[in-house]
Parts: C-alpha cells; structure tokens; sequence
C-alpha cells in the first residue's frame, strides 16, 4: 500500500478519485506532459490512465504513486516504478509539478523525497531516473541531488532520453 510522505512543505499520498480532474488537468498541460512519457496524450487517454491506478495499481500493489499537495491543495504527480524501459533494470521516479508552482524548490523537495523513499524504504541500492535531454530544469536539479549520468538513449521520434542514476551513499 503506498504510504504518505511527508516533506517540509508537500504531502504526498494515495491518489483518491476525486483527484482525477486534477490529475487530468496537470496532464493535459503540455508544459508539464512534454516532458512525461510518450508527452501529450488525449483527455480520454488520461482519464483512462488515472483509471487504471485504481484498477491496476493499487489494487496489485504495482507501484507507489501519489498524489502531491502543497498547502492543502493538488500540487503534482509522483511515482516511484520498476521502469518500463527495456534496457533499464530497476526502478525510477517520476514526478511532475503543477507549473504555477515550479521554481519554488518543491520539485527539489520531492526528488529529494521520492530518492530516501527509493533509499530506504525500498531498499534500493539505485534509483533511476530517465529525462528527456531537452529537460534542463529537470537534469540540472538531479544533478545537484547526487544522480550521475549513465548513458543517453536515442529515440526513434529523434529525442533523446537521458538515463541518471542515484546511489546509496
């Protein structure tokens, strides 16, 4: 079951389905889903994904995911996964912010959250990420976090998909 976490100034906890217009919302910003996943999707698609959190997710305990608040209200997304990726064996986090609330140090708060999670509650000796090599903000902030880069994977749209890694100190 994914647990609350707690930092200075968020809340993370279990996605609730009121959360879904939220969710969607932040999804459907393409300043924020450019840099998720295969990027912007439909509404419907993002619907259906919030959908399987609970039909899939939670229910076989998968992964955690949560929702982020700031001050009583939805703030962001966050996961920490077994990666998708083929040629990446192990788990990654996940995160994104609300824009109106990027620049304030919480996306560091967070990473910083979501790697001690992957640390020590997890057990993981490595905790990944993989970040669109276009994604400055994002690289720069694991960079300052301790992740380490390990390779740059070629896309076939043309990206590239930077692999970082975090290791237990």
């Amino acid at each position: 079951m994914t647990p609350d976490l707690r930092t200075e100034r968020l809340t993370l906890s279990p996605y609730v389905p009121a959360d879904e217009d939220d969710f969607v919302a932040l999804f459907q910003d393409t300043r924020v889903s450019r840099w998720m996943g295969d990027g912007p999707q439909s509404e419907a698609a993002d619907r259906a994904l919030f959908g399987r959190v609970f039909t899939d997710v939670y229910p076989s305990n998968r992964f955690d995911v949560w929702a982020v608040r700031h001050v009583g209200r939805y703030a962001g997304h966050a996961e920490i996964k077994p990666s998708p990726e083929p040629w990446l064996d192990g788990h990654e986090l996940v995160y994104a912010l609300a824009p109106d609330l990027q620049g304030q140090g919480l996306g560091r708060e967070l990473a910083v959250a979501l790697t001690a999670y992957g640390h020590d509650t997890l057990a993981l000796a490595e905790v990944h990420a993989t970040v669109d090599a276009r994604n400055a903000p994002s690289l720069a902030l694991l960079a300052r976090l301790g992740y380490t880069r390990v390779r740059d994977i070629a896309e076939d749209g043309g990206g590239v998909t930077r692999h970082l890694t975090h290791r237990r100190r």
